[in-house]
């Protein structure tokens, strides 16, 4: 079956609601769960018995979310995390130890980049950045033995696009595991399919869409019993995990590794809003990705001199012609505008009346945002200009309003610059 928005429509409906008992998915907030004897419990901690063992490593109403999404994603099985930066950190940790290198492609979100280039460098495990073009680079790094590739489906803020199913077959060639941050783009793009190993999300986002619930998932694709790249020699402590969980391998990894003794864990109520927003994901990503093109068309045509707005749906846009034949949906809620200085950009963004001023994306609502002034605030300019953040770039994300009227309020503000 095509996996189109009438699909993701159906699947994500059907799939949150039930139809015997309560309706809505239950929420569990307990922190513990009896065992019904000692030869249970001893089950449960072998993972040969699958019940709830204790919250900070499992929970039902998590549990609920974690098929949805990898049911959304085309993957074997998820792990709901506190949040997408939760995510991330339990998937890098898991995977990765003191003397491994990860290479990461394309500009990246602020947390991730200080995530990899700061807080990991302190435990050892090294790192190096690439444009989302430099095959050259790339190929270098991973012929040395780079242990994980990291990527963003859409550059946020950078808006660059890469070429992902390139970028996977050649991370397959040299068995080398590709994380993809999917945040901007669920149901747009489907990294599993083109050769991805694990899939993260800031649920925060696309998925809520309401502000009220902080989460992160990852999803995984099931290991293969024979030619799998994890029985590489390079993740040869990952194997005594990989022998004895076989094809769900990388849920236990996570878990025992990273999540069991670090406590990323998602909580029940978290889970439970985020599969409320899930059931109207498909028909929020499908307008706001019609709204975003539109929204930038209109600035494009009308904007003053001396502001630029950037989205990969205008043709002189460098990844006009990948936005054309990879993202026929859309590339998610983002687009940017470039005042040319922080003053500028400060008179635009306190101008504005419908857009709501945060540092969240994939919100219901129009968001703005002044990149070097806050989530970038600390980065020297030469990073910045690596990631894209220049000294008057906002960072816009299309909520569900009219489009018309999201882009009357960017003309209007725009007068005050």
């Amino acid at each position: 079956m095509e996996k189109d928005f009438n699909y993701y429509n159906t699947l994500l409906v059907q799939s949150v609601g039930s139809k015997v008992g309560p309706v809505a998915p239950t929420v569990v907030p307990s922190a513990a769960y009896g065992y019904t004897d000692a030869q249970e419990a001893e089950g449960i901690f072998a993972g040969e018995i699958n019940k709830p063992l204790y919250a900070r490593v499992g929970n039902p109403t998590n549990g609920k979310l974690e098929s949805i999404v990898a049911k959304m994603e085309g993957g074997f099985g998820a792990i709901a995390t506190a949040s997408g930066m939760g995510a991330l950190a339990m998937v890098t940790t898991a995977l990765l130890k003191a003397g491994d290198e990860v290479l990461c492609i394309g500009g990246f979100f602020g947390g991730t980049y200080t995530l990899i280039n700061e807080t990991l460098r302190r435990f050892g495990i090294e790192s190096s950045f690439c444009d989302v073009d430099d095959f050259t680079h790339m190929e270098k790094k991973l012929a040395a033995g780079v242990k994980m590739v990291l990527m963003e489906s859409v550059g946020n803020p950078s808006l660059r696009l890469p070429d992902m199913k390139r970028i996977a077959d050649l991370c397959n060639s040299y068995e080398t595991l590709l994380v993809v941050d999917n945040t901007v783009t669920p149901l747009l793009v489907r990294p599993l399919e083109l050769g991805a190993d694990i899939v993260i999300h800031s649920s925060t986002k696309n998925m809520s869409g309401h502000s009220a619930a902080l989460g992160g998932i990852a999803v995984f694709r099931a290991v293969k019993e024979e030619g799998d790249k994890l029985h590489n020699e390079k993740y040869k402590d990952l194997h005594p995990i990989i022998r004895k969980a076989g094809h769900k391998a990388f849920i236990p990894i996570c878990k025992k590794r990273a999540i069991r003794d670090m406590g990323m864990t998602a909580n029940a109520f978290g889970s439970f809003l985020t599969m409320l927003g899930l059931e109207t994901l498909a028909l929020r990503i499908e307008r706001v990705n019609r709204s975003v093109a539109k929204v930038a068309e209109i600035l494009e045509k009308s904007l003053p001199e001396g502001i630029e707005v950037k989205h990969p749906s205008l043709p002189r846009s460098e990844d006009y012609a990948r936005y054309q034949l990879d993202f026929p949906n859309g590339c998610g809620p983002l687009l940017t505008l470039d005042c040319g200085t922080a003053e500028r950009a400060f008179a635009l963004l306190n101008a504005l009346n419908l857009v709501t001023l945060t540092a969240n994306i994939g919100d219901n609502r129009t968001l703005a945002l002044h990149m070097e002034s806050t989530i970038y605030s600390d980065f020297d300019a030469e990073i910045r200009r690596f990631l894209g953040v220049t000294e008057g770039l906002i960072r816009v994300s299309i909520g569900l309003e009219d489009p018309e009227e999201i882009a009357k309020d960017f003309l209007q503000a725009s007068t005050y610059v």
